[in-house]
């Protein structure tokens, strides 16, 4: 009776952390738990997607997968509704577009913001995400199902899945802008929801319109504070008491409205006062496209950035130093052959609190690469993410590449084509074994799998086990097999125009698995 009581006790507790029990995306248990835990698949996980486009003419294509998980809860389902439209009071004056797209940053709702507010059944405000129609859902896992949206009309969307699709569960979003600022390749992967996030990168320049979209998963409000680091130290801001977040809602924030100082490199700091969000950055660049900035790995002394594309023209890297110390790095790249030193380039220098940045010109000179970044002396966490163009002159287009974690069990790559597809695997350590899965096609196609031995201190571009028969795009699982740990980033390229389109999502673990006590284990370590 009492072991059962115990067992009972650490579910609540697990629950209270985590929202339900068996949630994804807790926190790495403490190696005393680990050791007399068992892990198994989760069985419900929410994922927030932001609202991908301001312009009218953006194409936007959203993939849903859940890679097949052995030991896996029966039945369940995964799905996507619209999140409650932003209210507009953070926005600022400009849309994203000017002559070409966007709402022109008026602050009114969208016309069909009213509709989007009310229930189908009886007209009145929804206060529930559950009682919408869900816009995408999956089939079985296994196998991607598309969704195609054109315009700057849509919402951001809220996820939630269970059962048999929540073990992995990945949403990915790519979005196509001819023309207009930030136009290009925009691609971000949906996202848990947490309470703090990290984007070197960002920026508040006239060159730059840069927006921090939050997504509420919640029927409770959330209050979220932005603080902006510059190379001199933290900015002043201009909304002190925070900023608002709806239930099962919305907002976009943009960065250059809260400061009165316009700088090319600041570091956006996104901590959540009282409940949870999604954070991503949406980056528009007046002259070098733009692409979404996703949140950097937490702050540690070293730190990987993984798959710098091979014909990068200009990389530059953005890094903070959070806490009181001083941060000396040393700087090497993992090229296909091992970690080389960049010439000129060997280390930097990150003051504390302030935002440091370096340009590393065509680091990768036609090989593929990783940055890496250790501690020269004292081990000093630092956040980083590194800028890269593609291009030259009017046909330059921008990825962000955070800072991003090892990949401990498995992860997915989704929206992948048969052409145009990178995926960049690190050793950045050791040896490692890594085996690459293919999904069957969202329209056709048989899946496949290949084995690749990696060394260590190299970045290698991958061969890919592409279906058989592929019609329509296909998910990649990356699974670690034996040896050090493993770092992933997928680019996604396209012509568009001339343009040297292409976005970067590095592949963090899906946290599709957890450890779940024993009922012979003493849950009071749970419980503090």
């Amino acid at each position: 009776m009492n072991r059962t009581m115990s067992l009972i006790a650490g579910t609540v507790a697990l629950a209270a952390v985590t929202g339900v029990a068996a949630l994804t995306a807790p926190e790495a248990p403490s190696a005393e738990v680990a050791r007399a835990a068992a892990e198994r698949p989760v069985e419900r996980t929410k994922l927030l997607c932001p609202s991908p486009s301001r312009s009218d003419i953006a194409e936007t294509l959203y993939t849903a997968f859940s890679p097949v998980t052995e030991g896996a809860a029966d039945g369940g389902k995964a799905e996507l509704v619209p999140a409650a439209p932003p209210g507009g009071a953070y926005d600022g004056d400009e849309g994203q577009d000017g002559e070409d797209g966007g709402d022109g940053g008026n602050t009114d709702e969208p016309e069909n913001s009213e509709e989007s507010a009310k229930s189908e059944d009886d007209g009145k405000p929804k206060d529930t995400a559950a009682s919408d129609k869900p816009v995408m859902k999956l089939k079985e896992p296994g196998k991607p199902v598309t969704r195609e949206v054109s315009g700057g009309e849509e919402d951001a969307l809220l996820g939630t899945a269970d059962g048999r699709f929540a073990p992995g569960w990945a949403v990915q979003q790519t979005t196509t802008v001819a023309v207009g600022s930030g136009r290009g390749l925009h691609g971000a992967a949906c996202s848990v929801p947490d309470t703090d996030f990290w984007f070197p990168g960002a920026s508040t320049a006239e060159f730059r319109t840069d927006y921090v979209h939050l997504t509420n998963p919640d029927d409770s409000a959330a209050v979220v504070d932005i603080e902006l680091y510059g190379p001199e130290g933290q900015l002043e801001t201009s909304i002190p008491d925070g900023i608002t977040v709806p239930p099962l809602g919305s907002e976009r924030v943009l960065l250059s409205t809260l400061t009165d100082q316009p700088l090319p490199d600041v570091t956006a700091h996104v901590g959540v006062r009282s409940g949870r969000v999604a954070a991503q950055v949406e980056a528009l660049d007046t002259g070098n496209g733009g692409d979404w900035i996703a949140p950097a790995a937490e702050p540690a002394g070293s730190l990987v950035l993984p798959g710098i594309p091979k014909d990068a023209t200009s990389v530059r890297l953005i890094a903070y130093a959070p806490g009181d110390s001083d941060a000396d790095l040393t700087v090497r790249l993992a090229s296909p052959t091992g970690a080389i030193t960049p010439a000129g380039h060997e280390s930097l220098h990150v003051k504390a609190g302030m935002t440091a940045s370096t340009d590393l010109k065509d680091v990768t000179r036609g090989e593929a690469g990783s940055l890496l970044l250790t501690p020269t002396g004292r081990d000093v966490p630092v956040v980083a993410g590194l800028q890269v163009v593609r291009g030259k002159g009017g046909k330059q287009e921008t990825a962000f590449i955070p800072a991003t974690e090892a990949i401990t069990t498995r992860a997915t790559a989704l929206g992948n084509t048969a052409k145009g597809t990178t995926l960049s695997l690190v050793a950045p350590t050791e040896d490692a074994t890594v085996k690459v899965t293919s999904s069957a096609g969202s329209e056709g196609g048989t899946g496949d799998s290949r084995t690749y031995k990696l060394k260590k201190g190299t970045t290698t571009d991958v061969e890919l086990p592409v279906p058989s028969g592929l019609e329509g795009t296909y998910a990649l699982v990356v699974e670690p097999v034996s040896g050090g740990p493993v770092y992933a980033s997928r680019t996604l390229v396209s012509s568009l125009g001339g343009i040297a389109a292409f976005t970067v999502q590095t592949l963090p673990d899906d946290r599709g698995r957890v450890a779940v006590p024993t009922a012979e284990q003493d849950l009071t370590v749970l419980q503090n």
